[in-house]
Order: C-alpha cells, then structure tokens, then sequence
C-alpha cells in the first residue's frame, strides 16, 4: 500500500511537472510552417519568424555566468543585449498593431527568463498580425518620447528593428560561445529546425 501511495504521488508530481513546463512552453524552437502564398504580409511574417528561431537557440540555456558575461571593448553583457532585443521585440510589435512604441509605457519588471519568454511572445504575436495584413503601409514604426513623436515607413521596420534584433541574436551566440556555452550545435537556420 505504501509503496502504491508512493508511485502515485511520484506519477502525480511528474504529470504536475510536464503540464508547468508544457504551459510555460515559448515559440520558435522551430520555425513555423511557411504561408502558401507569398505576399508583401508573409514575407515580413517569415523574417520575423526567422529571428525568432534564430534568437530562441541564442539564448536557450543560458545562465548567469554567460548573461554577465561582456565583451572586452567594454560593449552590452548578454543580459543588456537581450533587454535590447526585448525593447526592440516591442517595437516591432507595436508596428504590426498599428500603434505607437510609446516610451513613456511603464515596462515590468522581468528576469532574464521571463523577458526571452515575453520577447519571443512579441515576435510571434507580430509575425501573425504581418501575415493577415492587406497593406504594409499601414504598419509604420512610430516613436512617442518625451521630446515629440516621429514616424518612419514600414521600409525603417524591416531594416530598423527586425534586422538589428537579428544581428544582436548573432551577438548573442557569439558571446555565449566565448562564454563557454556555445548553443545548440544542432540548430540549422536554413530549416529551421535541430538536425537529427
């Protein structure tokens, strides 16, 4: 009887345990399906999915030493360049909901964890809105800050945020490996998926 008790309680804890890391699951491990068709949409969506892979193997399993780990030329830590690609997440996302990054927003308080889970949240929620949109000019990056509101094509999107939050992901991964923590030697961008 007690050691029935104990196997139950054991499979119990085990099942709690799968459900907690299943719900506190985040995308990109893989690279979403590709569209069927291609539109000016899909094609913004897949850029975005792309740095979503690419930014979830840079930073999957990370830990404390890599995050305070900085370059010698004195540049951002891991843990900076991923507040950076947080903000940078938000921006994007805010373009694809048609608003405002309004900088005055009180942004909560995260650990390194937490902001990877929300950051990759953002990617995916932007990569979706981009592949339902009809028009691309309606999309355009605009900046509220205490010094006035400045606003900037979808063009300043794609070459502005998306593509400085892909090469910080780089960054990330090579500061990692002179870390001592290389990532995932499995991880192919080309497929977007780990090779077998």
């Amino acid at each position: 009887m007690k050691k029935t008790l104990i196997l139950l309680l054991a499979f119990v804890s085990i099942s709690l345990n799968a459900q907690n890391t299943m719900n506190d699951s985040v995308p990109y491990a893989t690279i979403p399906k590709a569209p069927k068709i291609v539109t000016p949409g899909t094609v913004v969506s897949r850029m975005i999915d792309g740095l979503g892979f690419r930014y979830y193997w840079a930073t999957e399993g990370l830990t404390t030493n890599e995050l305070d780990h900085q370059p010698d030329n004195g540049g951002r830590t891991i843990a900076e360049t991923i507040d950076h690609v947080y903000n940078l997440s938000l921006t994007i996302l805010r373009s694809a909901q048609k608003r405002p990054r309004d900088f005055s927003e009180k942004q909560p308080l995260m650990n390194n964890d937490e902001k990877r889970k929300k950051t990759l949240e953002y990617l995916a929620e932007a990569s979706f809105l981009f592949k339902t949109t009809e028009d691309l000019t309606e999309h355009k990056v605009i900046f509220v800050r205490s010094k006035g509101t400045s606003e900037f094509p979808i063009w300043n999107q794609i070459n502005g945020p998306i593509e400085d939050a892909v090469w910080h992901a780089g960054q990330i991964a090579t500061l990692r490996r002179l870390a001592g923590n290389p990532m995932n030697p499995k991880v192919n961008v080309f497929l977007g998926k780990l090779n077998d």
